[in-house]
């Protein structure tokens, strides 16, 4: 087919004969789609019925356009903060924060028992992160992951949010308990990179449930039942946090195309 559509195959297409070869009928519809003249053809070679059907169906659309109602415009600080955090967030909110008191609590009635915000701080952000970046708690997540900003740009904006909301009452705790900051926020930074390392190649919320449960089950759990603090948090492994934190946050920088579809 060089310029237009032979007429005897123009008609056997539009009588739906179905006998022409497939891939014929394709380069027919191939050719439709960028040729004006050859589909004003078409439509002319449509039976009556089809053409009064088509233009009554017009004439309705038209008319259910203009009387229909103004199409709903979303507001620009909704569409700006989908961008950083998502609504399912809010319910996560409120159970860290419920759990850094229920911890800061417990640390002040038993000082001599190993502190569980210190058990909980590495693990705090790692909930957030999981359903920041999750498709069952995201109802617009095939627009949000196709979007040109997708990938590891829009989750460190919800990372941002999560620390914003995990660090603060951990801080406030820390403080009230006569804590130096490097202990509770160096190892929760270290799993947060971490995660969004691990996450390119798992999943996030995959990478988190692993992370999380790990530090439960090694580290967490054993030192609630000896009540010994785990030697994984003493100052002295501070240095050993810190490196742990940077070099996860530079990998996963290097990794970002890992996050591009989720």
């Amino acid at each position: 087919m060089t310029d237009h559509i032979p007429a005897a195959s123009l008609a056997a297409y539009t009588a739906g004969d179905p006998h022409q070869d497939p891939a014929a009928v394709w380069a027919i519809e191939v050719h439709l789609e960028g040729c004006a003249g050859c589909r004003g053809l078409l439509a002319a070679q449509a039976a009556p019925p089809l053409r009064a059907l088509l233009d009554d169906v017009q004439v309705r659309l038209d008319k259910g356009v203009r009387s229909g109602p103004a199409p709903v415009r979303r507001r620009a600080w909704r569409r700006r903060a989908h961008r950083w955090a998502v609504w399912s967030v809010i319910p996560w909110t409120v159970t860290v924060l419920g759990a850094v008191l229920a911890a800061f609590l417990l640390d002040r009635e038993f000082p001599e028992r190993p502190s569980l915000v210190l058990l909980l701080a590495p693990v705090a952000p790692l909930a957030g992160l999981a359903i920041s970046w999750s498709r069952r708690a995201d109802p617009a997540w095939e627009i949000t992951s196709g979007t040109a900003r997708a990938g590891l740009e829009l989750l460190l904006r919800r990372t941002v949010v999560v620390l914003a909301t995990v660090l603060p009452p951990l801080a406030v705790a820390g403080w009230r308990l006569g804590m130096s900051p490097a202990l509770w926020l160096l190892p929760s930074l270290a799993f947060t990179a971490a995660t969004l390392l691990l996450g390119g190649l798992v999943g996030v919320s995959r990478a988190a449930a692993v992370l999380a449960g790990g530090w439960l089950l090694a580290v967490a759990l054993p030192a609630i039942a000896t009540s010994n603090p785990p030697a994984v948090i003493a100052p002295s492994t501070m240095p050993v946090w810190a490196v742990a934190a940077l070099t996860g946050a530079v990998l996963a920088g290097l990794r970002a195309g890992d996050h591009r579809f989720g």
